[in-house]
């Protein structure tokens, strides 16, 4: 089964003028073949008349009086030939038969079928008549050579032919021309679809097509819905964070700091702070949207100035002023500060952020990096390499990776030539 629906209209359109174009031939054909024929038929009955006029009886023996003028009857074995007949004996025939004789089965006579005497086709035209004062009836023979009439047939139906086939290769352009016309739009839609999950667009414009525009609009109801939804989840979420976050602060004030119980809620809390970002990275992506890099990399190192400063770290920042992200701001601030945060705790002196072809982020640091055996554990929930290290919940690297591949990209660890960490944040852009 053919899947291309322009293929499919296509092949349909082809069988269609193709047989119609035959049909056509052979009903055209069949008329003016019937036309030719009935024109050398009319012809001979012309010929006959004149034979029958001519006849005259004198003292009972039949004569041809007058004979037909027509120069092709003269002609040596032309097939153009004529015959009289009276008890089975010929009593005149044309001077194109020489000494011969025209005899034919009486089947073939009712097709209108001969042969000449040299067994060549013929056209025939026979019939039997009476004259007064003869007992007997007479009997005529009338031909045209049936080459004549096949050729007169071939240069009726030949011009035919050509202009039915110019004409069927006029209709397949017609087809071809009209079928793409018709599938532009849906190809624009396509386009323009693409476009949308690139972030180039928020909505997809209306094609001005009444079978499309119902599609569209369901499209775009779709992409208002998801926005919407998305929006009502993140506040539930944020309100949802506050209401558990504060008794769980209120259960930490009062119990003393050295209890057991400090260590239980600590942990509560990080599998809240988990869950909540779960949750937030599992709702619907948010398309049409798109992000400048670059303006979100300088927010982010605004937000880390002071860590940075205290640490003498002057970040280096290689970021093209095209560069853009194929989703929604808040996800690559979270994205890049959570890596850059990272960068800014375990670095030495030295932060490098570059963006590189294909929206590519790369974050490095000269801090003590990790083996590549490591690489799989950092970003399992909670987990952390080095409990005596800065402080923190373990989550940053698992949220940054569930971020990523939610937004159709990936996030590598690997070692820098810093001497420190280089995370590798593929997007799309």
């Amino acid at each position: 089964m053919m899947r291309s629906i322009r293929g499919r209209m296509l092949v349909l359109a082809a069988i269609w003028i193709t047989a119609a174009l035959l049909a056509a031939f052979l009903a055209i054909g069949a008329v003016l073949d019937r036309f030719v024929s009935e024109r050398y038929d009319a012809e001979l009955r012309a010929v006959a008349d004149t034979l029958i006029a001519g006849i005259e009886v004198d003292d009972g023996e039949v004569e041809l009086d007058t004979a037909p003028t027509d120069p092709r009857f003269t002609l040596p074995l032309s097939g153009w030939y004529w015959q009289l007949r009276l008890d089975g004996e010929t009593i005149a025939k044309s001077p194109s038969l020489f000494d011969a004789a025209l005899s034919a089965p009486p089947r073939e006579l009712r097709r209108g079928r001969g042969r000449g005497p040299q067994g060549e086709p013929l056209r025939v035209l026979a019939g039997r008549f009476t004259v007064p004062g003869v007992n007997d009836d007479l009997s005529f023979l009338v031909t045209a050579p049936a080459r004549e009439v096949l050729g007169s047939l071939a240069q009726v139906r030949r011009p035919l032919a050509i202009s039915l086939a110019v004409l069927g290769i006029g209709l397949a352009i017609a087809v071809v021309v009209q079928v793409g016309a018709g599938l532009g739009s849906t190809r624009r839609l396509g386009d323009d679809l693409r476009r949308v999950r690139a972030g180039e667009m928020p909505r997809l414009p209306r094609p001005g097509v009444s079978e499309l525009d119902p599609l569209v609009t369901e499209i775009n109801g779709a992409l208002d819905q998801n926005a919407d939804l998305l929006a009502r989840s993140r506040q539930h979420l944020g309100n949802l964070a506050h209401s558990l976050k504060t008794p769980l602060a209120a259960l930490a004030n009062d119990l003393p700091s050295d209890h057991a119980g400090q260590a239980l809620i600590a942990r509560m809390d990080r599998l809240i702070a988990w869950h909540l970002k779960r949750a937030r990275s599992a709702q619907a992506h948010v398309l049409g949207q798109s992000t400048p890099v670059g303006s979100v990399i300088d927010d982010i190192l605004m937000v880390l100035r002071r860590p940075m400063e205290e640490k003498a770290i002057v970040p280096e920042v290689i970021c093209p002023s095209s560069a853009r992200f194929a989703g929604e701001r808040q996800d690559l601030e979270e994205m890049i500060g959570n890596l850059a945060e990272n960068a800014v705790k375990w670095g030495r002196s030295r932060l490098r952020i570059s963006v590189r072809p294909g929206t590519e982020i790369v974050i490095e640091d000269d801090g003590p990096g990790m083996e590549s055996t490591d690489a799989a554990r950092a970003v399992v929930r909670g987990a952390r390499l080095d409990e005596q290290g800065p402080p923190g919940t373990g989550l940053g690297l698992a949220i940054v990776s569930d971020l990523a591949a939610l937004n159709g990209g990936a996030l590598r660890l690997d070692r820098s030539d810093l001497g420190g960490l280089s995370a590798v944040l593929r997007l799309p852009g």
